[in-house]
């Protein structure tokens, strides 16, 4: 027990002193930098919501140049997500040996090479290689960018910058959404003639050149991680990176930190999963997995992909299904920026369980409408008075998504595995929600003709269920830690 004259005892003194020390601390960040470098770093999300959005259009165009079916139609729209799971894969593992900004610039070439060859393909499988190749891209940039801008980024308000990841990732899907309407509408159909007597299909691909150009060149102005750099022992450049975000003092105290969490003398590998002692993979991997999975399995990438088909196959236009992909993709745009506003108050496993709540409920309701509705000649169904009851039930859906599991989902990945293990289990975690969204994607067109929409989005609405189970047994907070602390 401290005595009264203990001078390491808490006095008001050393409490006036560590608030004056912290504020000194804040003052020194280059916020500006920060902020500059998570920017850069999300142009990579956006290009992953521009690249899985702007197949949505595509569908028509898809079916009528390369005389496909539900299973070849699945296969072209879910090709990509085959890369991604690849990608997200070996990129984590990848940026552990080489670094996070040079995957951050591969994923770039790539993203450019699978435009342009999306677009000039003339069959399914020279589609598909450029679809796989995007792909890579995607699952890339999708686990290294929340990883890379955790790292950079002060505690306090890390969730709320690694946040600009997802909205990134919307306004990527909306500006697709709003490309893909706006050049059908001056074409008059996807499949129709446009520019060059070039089918409004492929330029809708092509639109993706001028991010992903964009991205390749901003790379070149950002540092690499600082945890990278010490993790390779390049201590030097570390402490420089720390110093030009921190300032000085800041810098050599996180230096220090850093190289206590690096007690391990072994480069990063997939052993380090298991736990030590049972030999069976860690619980946090687990977690990891979990977290990655349920963000699938609630089906919002059949709203993502499928928007237009689904809409249709309920009777509205091809104009008028455009259209509602647009005010879905608004409406994420805004549920990401409340989200950015209070993760970093309220937490993240309050924000998922809500997300879990709300999809559930909202999925329901959704599965309520189709299973009501009739359905004409061809098969299609006819709304009716459910219409209202449907739309407004699948943008509230797309809404409690956007609030919690799309952009939480990615900020717990890229901060809740120790500095250690960070790479391969990004990589771990990465394959599992690629592979997810591949088996969502891939079974969509086949449940539509199979068991109905209603059948369908009642899988979904089991998946948000047993999300809110897995919420409340599995995952712990980790607002306000810092990377150094995770366990």
């Amino acid at each position: 027990m401290q005595s009264a004259n203990d001078p390491l005892a808490p006095t008001a003194g050393n409490s006036q002193q560590d608030h004056l020390l912290k504020d000194l601390t804040h003052a020194q960040e280059n916020k500006a930098l920060i902020l500059f470098i998570s920017l850069v770093a999300t142009i990579g999300g956006f290009l992953f919501g521009f690249d899985s959005g702007v197949i949505n259009g595509t569908v028509d165009g898809l079916k009528l140049a390369f005389q496909s079916e539900s299973v070849g139609t699945g296969f072209n729209v879910a090709s990509m997500l085959l890369g991604c799971a690849i990608g997200a894969y070996f990129a984590g593992r990848l940026a552990d040996i080489y670094g996070r900004k040079v995957i951050l610039l591969w994923s770039a070439v790539f993203f450019i090479v699978s435009a342009w060859g999306s677009g000039i393909a003339d069959g399914s499988l020279e589609f598909v290689i450029y679809r796989i190749l995007g792909g890579f891209a995607v699952g890339a940039a999708s686990v290294i960018t929340p990883a890379y801008i955790a790292e950079v980024a002060p505690a306090r308000y890390r969730g709320m910058l690694t946040t600009l990841q997802q909205i990134a990732i919307i306004l990527g899907l909306f500006m697709a959404f709003v490309s893909n309407y706006l050049l059908a509408e001056f074409a008059g159909a996807s499949t129709e003639p446009l520019w060059f007597g070039i089918d409004a299909w492929r330029w809708m691909f092509w639109m993706e050149l001028l991010p992903a150009v964009l991205f390749l060149l901003m790379l070149l102005f950002i540092p690499e991680s600082p945890r990278f750099l010490l993790l390779k022992g390049r201590d030097e450049a570390g402490a420089n990176v720390l110093q030009r975000l921190y300032g000085q003092a800041a810098a050599s105290r996180k230096v220090q930190e850093i190289r206590e969490s690096l007690q391990a003398d072994h480069a990063p590998r997939l052993a380090d999963l298991l736990d030590p002692v049972t030999g069976k993979l860690r619980k946090l991997v687990w977690v990891g997995i979990g977290l990655a999975s349920f963000q699938q399995l609630v089906g919002i990438n059949v709203v993502f992909y499928y928007g237009a088909v689904l809409w249709q196959a309920v009777g509205f236009s091809e104009s008028d299904a455009l259209m509602i992909n647009v005010i879905s993709g608004g409406i994420s745009i805004a549920a990401c920026v409340l989200t950015l506003l209070v993760i970093d108050r309220i937490g993240r496993k309050p924000l998922l369980l809500w997300g879990s709540v709300g999809m559930t409920v909202t999925l329901a309701l959704v599965v309520y409408a189709f299973a009501n509705a009739d359905q004409d000649a061809a098969g299609n169904l006819l709304l009716g008075d459910y219409g209202t009851l449907a739309l407004v039930s699948a943008n509230a859906y797309v809404f409690f998504f956007n609030l919690s599991w799309g952009p939480v989902m990615w900020v717990m990945l890229g901060e809740m595995f120790p500095n250690q293990i960070r790479g391969v289990g990004l990589a771990v975690s990465g394959l599992a929600q690629w592979l997810c969204n591949f088996l969502i994607t891939m079974t969509f067109p086949l449940l539509l003709t199979g068991i109905g929409l209603a059948g369908a989005y009642g899988l979904y609405a089991l998946g948000a269920l047993l999300s809110v189970f897995f919420v409340l047994k599995m995952v712990h907070e980790t607002k306000g830690k810092e990377l150094e602390e995770m366990e």
